[in-house]
């Protein structure tokens, strides 16, 4: 293995009921008036704000929400966080929500505490170096978020997705409940599904070297979300096949796949931020459209990890074998496979590129991912 450092504050609370204890849980850190962050009306409607209230209010512990998050958050929403954070003294956030709730509240925890404005920390003009606490209760599994220090938030003004990574931002307490997870959608199934899965293959694929027990836990990663996927499909409400999907999600962007790791990126990801900003589409739907494209292109770098990928993962002998069967199942599960299922077409191609070369020119990959390099892979997704 590579020399490497491992650290991850997050204390995790896994498990049913959990989230009556939530109040508790910020008491313990001296919380007195939490920021709740959320999404949709659901919360309210299925009983869980309720939950949360109540345990707010058993601890004594004010709270101002904020709620309405869309699954692309956008810079808008975070700095009306701010500005409520500050006005109201918060001391603490607390996001109720999937990956795109909790990637709010971290960048409003990091503003609340910055004198500029909250973009200049998600667009590398300042890297955030202090933060309110966060805490989580977790509704959809897919981002990783509720056990790492990233956040990826959308400037709906410049159509940019940037974001930040800092050790200011790791949750303090996550809550997973698998029973929150039970009412999500077959398509947000799917969609977080290739999500996971792609933190975990952008790694695997791109590394100049992997160590075997690395490659192995990515590996089982892999198989239990594409395992646990298909028991959910079929039984929502399985509670064991949901828990294993959950805790493979966390582990998949906790940095215990870096571990030893050497040479890695997360090529797909840069290009699928393109689609999401631009076109407002869900990310793990954008992601299944690059995939299958970006791997075909991309296997000849590094064709003994795409005939491992093919062996250990799907019982097939070669790399192309392997790729084909990836995107197949994406099909199985409802993802889509091309810009036409996401109501991209062809004449927007050039308009992509040219946004996506932005990208990788500030991730300095431009070498790599030419201008034609980027219309060609594009027309590959057609």
């Amino acid at each position: 293995m590579r020399d490497f450092t491992f650290y991850n504050p997050t204390r995790v609370e896994f498990g049913q009921g959990k989230e009556n204890k939530i109040g508790a849980y910020m008491a313990e850190y001296g919380v007195k008036k939490v920021l709740l962050v959320y999404g949709s009306e659901r919360i309210k409607k299925d009983g869980l704000y309720d939950k949360v209230i109540q345990s707010l209010g058993e601890q004594r512990i004010e709270y101002v929400t904020l709620g309405g998050i869309k699954s692309n958050p956008v810079i808008s929403k975070a700095r009306e966080g701010v500005a409520l954070a500050k006005e109201n003294g918060i001391d603490a956030v607390l996001a109720v929500g999937g990956g795109s709730v909790l990637d709010t509240a971290k960048v409003i925890a990091a503003g609340a505490v910055y004198d500029g404005d909250v973009w200049d920390l998600c667009s590398y003009r300042k890297m955030p170096d202090s933060a309110l606490k966060l805490f989580d209760i977790l509704t959809l599994s897919a981002t990783g978020s509720e056990m790492n220090s990233s956040a990826v938030i959308t400037n709906e003004e410049t159509t940019e997705k940037f974001g930040f990574s800092s050790p200011v931002a790791f949750p303090t307490v996550s809550v997973i409940n698998p029973e929150l997870q039970a009412t999500v959608s077959p398509n947000y199934l799917a969609y977080s599904s290739v999500d996971i899965l792609s933190h975990c293959m952008d790694l695997y694929f791109t590394a100049s070297y992997i160590p075997e027990f690395t490659a192995n836990h990515i590996e089982n990663i892999i198989k239990t979300v594409i395992r646990t996927t298909d028991t959910l499909r079929a039984q929502p409400e399985n509670y064991e096949a949901r828990s294993e999907f959950a805790w493979a999600a966390a582990q998949a962007l906790n940095r215990s796949t870096f571990a030893g790791v050497e040479g890695n990126r997360y090529d797909s990801h840069l290009i699928e931020h393109s689609l999401s900003a631009l076109y407002d589409v869900p990310h793990g739907a954008g992601l299944a459209v690059v995939y299958p494209a970006w791997t075909r292109w991309h296997m000849s770098a590094n064709q003994a990890r795409y005939k491992q990928f093919a062996r250990n993962i799907f019982g097939l002998e070669t790399a192309e074998a392997g790729i084909e069967a990836l995107t197949n199942w994406f099909t199985h599960i409802g993802a889509p496979i091309t810009l036409e299922q996401i109501q991209v077409g062809s004449e927007q191609i050039e308009e992509i590129a040219d946004h996506i070369y932005s990208t990788m020119e500030m991730a300095r990959m431009q070498t790599m991912y030419s201008k034609d390099i980027l219309v060609e892979l594009l027309h590959q997704m057609k």
